[in-house]
């Protein structure tokens, strides 16, 4: 009986067993569950796995470093001088559109965040002025030469400076007597009271409206320290005065002076030139000798709301870096051929004036600009200037408006000339043009400004019946016989980058 029921339990278990072995004879004949397959399948999934995240990665680093290079490729051809490489800087080709649609050109910030200190108050005013090492002692001309003379009955704000006067006002010496405008009865005087009060401006916020464009624009942001330290002072001509008066309330003070708000209105009487736009940088350019005992100011234009406590302006861009002058970069330009070329598209000044005043600056070696300079840029934006009032910064003003005197008055045109010719002695801090616009709100002038000189094509038209176009008290150096031979000059060739500018 026992010998009956072994075999058929054994049976019963060897079909279970047959039944359980049987798929695991299919799997051991090439089935997915092979422990043979496995053993050598996984390793070359493990291979291809591996070898697909490093040709991400590769094609990833890759990718960044072609825009890197894409990048400073556009950046070096923008400053080339050969006009096939420059050419890609032009908005409208088709190169630059082509990277701009990619999303290879780097869109420059409009504002953006300026570093300043958080509290006015716990500013540290430096006790002690900035030490005059080159320029130790700086005189002025003050009686016109031609006038003493009895040749010219008129004196001219700007002297009669000649060629070589000009020259020798760019070999710095210790001791220095130059042309400076303010000529004896040349113009732009002051009223007694107004002198009497600028005496004791040390901090000057300075600001000008001419030929009644503008009106002024109060500052915000101001700490009640920076109103007690700052005198704000608002140059103005008799056009401007009464404009202002008819549309803003002016008040008087008990000692005469007039106000708008937080700005003291000072009067220029006898406008020095024809030009009002020339007229606007006696203040803006010469604010150490219309404000003679400021030790420190910051100049802006008068259509400027000006949104940053001037105290915490002179800390960023003056002592925190122990700077004593500093300015904004333009926008669009680095190169002064690049802005002459867009005033003349602009009808900022006449065409072949221009042309003959950067013909002079190229003839005296002035390069166009280049990432060899040791300047960032040869263009500033003159809207707001940031100085300390040394011997050699209040040199640099003298220069920078001589030039203006003699040629356009176009300041930015001028700016990087004078530097070039002080041969790098005067230093400067240019800070990016996106914290410039951090600084102020820009209102609208009232009206556009128009002369008929920046409307001339040709020096045709300033001969005959158009020489009344000719401004007869500035720019005297573009009628002078220059003493340079100019037939020869090639003014460099300029790729247009921007509309705007």
């Amino acid at each position: 009986m026992e010998n009956k029921v072994q075999p058929s339990y054994s049976a019963r278990l060897n079909r279970r067993d047959r039944n359980y072995q049987t798929p695991r004879s299919k799997d051991s004949e090439g089935g997915l569950f092979s422990p043979g397959r496995l053993s050598q399948d996984y390793p070359m999934k493990i291979v291809w796995k591996r070898g697909f995240i490093r040709l991400v990665l590769v094609a990833g680093i890759a990718w960044m470093l072609l825009i890197l290079v894409v990048l400073l490729f556009h950046v070096w051809s923008c400053q080339s001088s050969l006009s096939f490489f420059s050419a890609i800087c032009n908005k409208e080709g088709k190169v630059f559109i082509m990277l701009d649609t990619m999303g290879l050109v780097p869109k420059p910030q409009h504002r953006c965040p300026i570093p300043i200190a958080d509290d006015p108050d716990r500013i540290v005013i430096p006790k002690e002025r900035t030490p005059d090492t080159i320029v130790k002692n700086l005189t002025y001309f003050l009686e016109d030469e031609l006038a003493s003379n009895g040749s010219q009955s008129n004196p001219l704000f700007g002297g009669r400076q000649s060629w070589s006067q000009r020259e020798e006002s760019f070999r710095l010496n210790s001791n220095m007597k130059v042309h400076c405008g303010f000529m004896r009865n040349g113009g732009a005087e002051m009223a007694p009271l107004d002198v009497k009060y600028v005496k004791k401006c040390r901090f000057v916020v300075a600001s000008g409206i001419f030929d009644g464009y503008d009106v002024p624009q109060q500052p915000s942001n101001i700490s009640h320290r920076s109103k007690k330290l700052f005198c704000f002072l608002m140059a103005v001509d008799e056009v401007s005065l009464k404009f202002i008066k008819e549309n803003v309330t002016v008040k008087e003070d008990s000692a005469g002076g007039q106000w708008v708000g937080i700005w003291r209105l000072i009067l220029l009487k006898h406008q020095p030139y024809d030009e009002p736009r020339r007229n606007g940088k006696v203040p803006k350019i010469l604010t150490h000798r219309l404000f003679p005992q400021a030790q420190y100011s910051i100049w802006i234009d008068g259509k400027m709301e000006l949104i940053v406590d001037p105290l915490l302006i002179l800390e960023r861009y003056l002592w925190r870096g122990k700077h004593t002058f500093a300015i904004a970069q333009h926008k669009h330009h680095r190169s002064i051929y690049e802005e002459a070329d867009a005033n003349k598209r602009r009808k900022r000044y006449a065409r072949p004036l221009i042309d003959y005043h950067m013909k002079i600056y190229r003839y005296e070696g002035m390069e166009p600009w280049s990432i060899k300079k040791s300047t960032i840029s040869d263009v500033p934006e003159g809207a707001i200037i940031i100085r300390e009032h040394t011997a050699l910064n209040n040199l640099f003003s003298c220069l920078w408006f001589n030039e203006v005197n003699l040629f356009t008055p176009r300041d930015q045109l001028s700016f990087g000339y004078v530097v070039y010719r002080l041969k790098g002695l005067f230093k400067f801090h240019m800070f990016p043009n996106c914290e410039y616009n951090s600084l102020f709100i820009l209102h609208p002038h009232t009206r556009e400004h128009s002369s008929k000189i920046e409307w001339v094509k040709s020096r045709d038209e300033l001969k005959g019946n158009g020489s009344s176009m000719i401004e007869s008290k500035g720019g005297l150096g573009l009628w002078s016989p220059y003493p340079g031979n100019l037939d020869s000059v090639v003014l460099p060739p300029v790729a247009r980058t921007s509309k705007a500018g």
